[in-house]
């Protein structure tokens, strides 16, 4: 279970490898995490609960890469850990809780902002494992 960052003069694309789908989608949210902001920093203090929905798996990836950047800024929720199940019926939905505290730029080492996923690039391969590339737009 890895990431990495990809070369890119502007925005941030990273790639996954992951056992399963569960564990590349807790990946990508850690990548995305620690791209905003420190993740070690961050202490367990309250939990917060979002879902994300998709029709295939390109879109439930493009959505929780939405509503991870949602939480972090829009809701100024710093997240050290997630907690999630991903389902199956008539598309996929990923229902989530975060634990961590609320942001705190100086204290979380605040880096940059994502501004959206995109589904530009993005791939998602099955097979001996799982591979994700996808692009996001800083």
């Amino acid at each position: 279970m890895s990431y990495k960052f990809l070369d890119h003069a502007t925005d941030a694309i990273i790639e996954v490898t992951a056992k399963d789908l569960k564990e590349a989608f807790a990946v990508a949210a850690n990548a995305e995490i620690n791209l905003t902001l420190d993740q070690d920093k961050v202490e367990e203090k309250e939990e917060k609960e979002f879902s994300a929905n998709g029709k295939d798996l390109r879109y439930l990836l493009f959505n929780w890469l939405e509503e991870i950047p949602f939480v972090l800024i829009t809701e100024g929720f710093a997240i050290k850990r997630l907690e999630f199940e991903i389902e199956e019926n008539d598309g996929y939905r990923i229902n989530a809780k975060a634990f961590g505290e609320t942001l705190d730029i100086k204290k979380h080492n605040f880096k940059v902002e994502i501004k959206a996923p995109t589904f530009y690039d993005m791939e998602i391969r099955q097979d001996n494992g799982i591979y994700m590339r996808f692009l996001l737009d800083l």
